[in-house]
């Protein structure tokens, strides 16, 4: 069960990097679009952070259920957005600085929110 774990975990941080990543390189373009990577990314991030609770719930982890939450909640905001901008041409200057902020937003709740099991 751990290595399952330590695999859906490596694969949530790829997600994470793929989303951020393809939102970072944008910075100074024009237009901003929803490329591959943080649709991909997005999606990516999401799912894998669905198994991994399933996963330290099957192990009889105990799990910070308002985190997981908040960071559930998060994620499925900019997927959201990343699905349903997908095929635009330009991302508003807010839709995008939102997408990225939300971003790190999820990073920090990770990071410094208390641990995720015990």
């Amino acid at each position: 069960m751990e290595t399952l774990r330590l695999v859906l975990l490596f694969l949530h941080l790829v997600g994470f990097a793929s989303l951020f990543g393809g939102l970072f390189v944008q910075i100074k373009a024009e237009p901003r679009v929803v490329n591959n990577a943080v649709l991909h990314g997005a999606l990516t991030a999401l799912v894998t952070g669905l198994l991994l609770v399933g996963v330290l719930e099957g192990s009889d982890e105990t799990v910070n259920n308002v985190k997981i939450g908040v960071k559930l909640a998060v994620a499925l905001v900019v997927t959201v957005l990343a699905v349903a901008n997908r095929k635009k041409t330009s991302l508003p200057g807010g839709l995008y600085l939102g997408m990225m902020l939300l971003t790190l937003l999820n990073v920090g709740l990770a990071v410094f929110w208390a641990p995720v099991h015990g």
